[in-house]
């Protein structure tokens, strides 16, 4: 394995430190060693600790509303996770996972905050890096937010159906119904007053012709009828996370709420209690 100045020189977290932030980094960490499926924590759970990947494989997911597991990261050596609860230790936002024997160098909270007291040039290379990951997440998010249908259609169009939903398209348009007439009236007028017609009444050439094209045309419309159909099931699966991803929020608003209501309630308990207290004392004070 890796030396713990090596490991910290590769990971993006701590990239811009010097040899001497590093060494002095590495002093304050732990090692831990764990096992294939042993659960590190737990969504919820408080956490102070950050965790940087030596040796093995961590999965960090998440599971929504309807009991569905989303995998965010697969943390590899190198990698690091938990990095926000060491600057704000609080309830883990994801659940991690052991995938394969490994080990682990953990730093808490006290010790990060400890050394950045001694080094405070760290914390301004240590938050750039922080800031850059933040954009990138909220980039990544925006993106996943809800998909374009058009373009999600438009990204798996072949040359041939981009070639089959042209002629449907211009099989409906007006410019398609003009040139027909045209043709139509051209053809049946030469044959009528020509001495000569090559398609005399009842235009079987004509009619053969028309009934070739009207058999073509037909292929292709069914075919731009069916990717209609495969638009309109992408349009329900992007309709369908849109509106799951709005129940998780609101849900997730609600328990933000009550956990609000809860720590409120708390506080106001503990003034009551102390103000109980001080009551006795205060009124013998003023009768005094």
């Amino acid at each position: 394995m890796a030396t713990r100045d090596e490991l910290i020189a590769n990971i993006p977290l701590f990239q811009l430190l010097d040899a001497e932030e590093r060494a002095s980094l590495a002093a304050v960490m732990r090692d831990e060693r764990v096992t294939k499926d042993a659960i590190i924590f737990r969504t919820g759970e408080p956490g102070d600790e950050t965790y940087i990947v030596a040796s093995g494989q961590i999965e960090l997911f998440i599971t929504d509303k309807l009991g569905q597991k989303i995998t965010l990261i697969e943390a590899g050596p190198g990698d690091f996770f938990g990095e926000v609860s060491m600057f704000a230790p609080g309830p883990r936002t994801a659940t991690a996972r052991v995938m394969e024997d490994a080990e682990l160098l953990v730093i808490g909270h006290d010790d990060m905050t400890g050394y950045l007291r001694r080094k405070p040039d760290a914390a301004l290379d240590i938050l750039a890096v922080l800031a850059h990951r933040m954009r990138a997440t909220d980039e990544h998010l925006r993106r996943t937010a809800a998909r374009n249908v058009n373009e999600e259609i438009e990204q798996k169009r072949s040359i041939i159906e981009h070639v089959t939903d042209g002629i449907a398209a211009f099989t409906g348009s007006f410019p398609f119904l003009v040139i027909h007439i045209v043709w139509f009236a051209l053809w049946i007028g030469w044959n009528v007053s020509a001495a000569d017609p090559f398609d005399p009444f009842p235009f079987g050439l004509l009619t053969m012709t028309v009934s070739l094209e009207a058999i073509f045309l037909s292929v292709f419309v069914l075919l731009s009828q069916n990717r209609q159909a495969e638009k309109d099931r992408i349009r329900s699966d992007i309709e369908y996370d849109v509106n799951l991803k709005a129940e998780l929020e609101v849900s997730h608003l609600h328990e933000k709420v009550d956990d609000l209501q809860a720590a409120v309630l708390t506080r106001l308990g503990r003034i009551e209690t102390q103000l109980r207290r001080q009551a006795p004392n205060g009124s013998q004070g003023g009768n005094g």
